[in-house]
């Protein structure tokens, strides 16, 4: 490692819209973004995208993509169902020292500081976590198929099959029902779609309902409704109380703020940071920690 990087780290945070990786050295970070990126759903491309990002961190820095890689890196990426999955990942990476975790310590360390608190992250995917006299604890993050509640997908996916129960008649039609309709070309197309849609794609549908709800529009208020309730539920179940700050982090999830009981939005702050930041903060310690065991 050249010396201008002895005291440098890399972070990275990745999920269903993008990935972003920083290199700071505790004053200065600088930032590339790529595509998005599971590595349950499509690990080959995950990797690809890691390493478009370190090709273009090392074309914004001037320092070669292998210098970069000698720096320790702390990843926090969706898809890490356990630690087979996790070093699988960062066997196919070409970085020295790695620590590979799932994308919600560094949601809650970004969110939260080291403060206690809970979050409801709501991206394309979802999970919760909560941060209580200094023990950490999540939920969720099980992916599509399974969980996700509240999230983008978890609307866009709600939106579309209620859409196709207006079709039945089993449902008033409604304005949103009418526009997807439309946009998708009919009912069979809506299936057709869904058949081969990943959560990114299901994700593309959320802002029609978070749009028509803002009208008012009935189906989109019930959808935004039952997802703050799901949203409710599971952090009454992680130990949130009233008074416990509360972050609604990812791209949704301030949609959902309205239709949260009162003393939930009183408690919602806005987050301290973002998921890199908190990559950031846990790619330093992950270094220290290094070091440390070096010495």
């Amino acid at each position: 490692m050249t010396d201008t990087l002895k005291t440098s780290v890399l972070a990275l945070d990745g999920g269903g819209t993008r990935c972003r990786l920083a290199l700071s050295d505790g004053d200065s970070v600088i930032t590339v973004e790529t595509g998005s990126a599971n590595i349950s759903t499509d690990m080959a491309g995950a990797v690809a995208q890691v390493r478009d990002g370190l090709d273009q961190l090392a074309e914004t820095t001037g320092h070669s993509a292998a210098a970069l890689a000698m720096c320790p890196v702390y990843i926090g990426i969706a898809g890490v169902t356990g630690a087979q999955i996790a070093e699988r990942f960062s066997d196919a990476l070409p970085f020295q020292l790695v620590r590979v975790t799932d994308d919600r310590p560094t949601a809650l360390s970004g969110a939260l500081g080291g403060s206690d608190g809970l979050i409801a992250h709501c991206g394309t995917g979802s999970f919760f976590a909560a941060q209580i006299e200094g023990q950490s604890r999540f939920a969720g993050g099980w992916g599509s198929v399974l969980g996700d509640p509240a999230s983008a997908q978890w609307v866009g996916r709600r939106a579309l099959a209620c859409t196709l129960e207006e079709v039945d008649r089993l449902r008033e039609s409604s304005e949103l029902g009418a526009q997807l309709l439309e946009r998708f070309g009919g009912s069979a197309e809506i299936v057709a779609f869904a058949v081969k849609a990943r959560p990114a794609d299901f994700g593309r549908v959320a802002p029609d309902v978070t749009a028509f709800a803002a009208k008012g529009d009935p189906l989109a208020v019930e959808i935004l409704t039952d997802a703050a309730h799901e949203i409710a539920t599971t952090l009454h179940k992680m130990g949130w109380k009233a008074g416990l700050p509360l972050c609604l982090t990812g791209g949704i999830a301030p949609q959902f703020l309205p239709y949260l009981p009162p003393a939930m939005q009183e408690a919602c702050i806005a987050p301290r940071g973002t998921p890199l930041d908190g990559a950031i903060t846990l790619a330093h310690e992950f270094a220290r920690e290094v070091r440390d065991d070096h010495h």
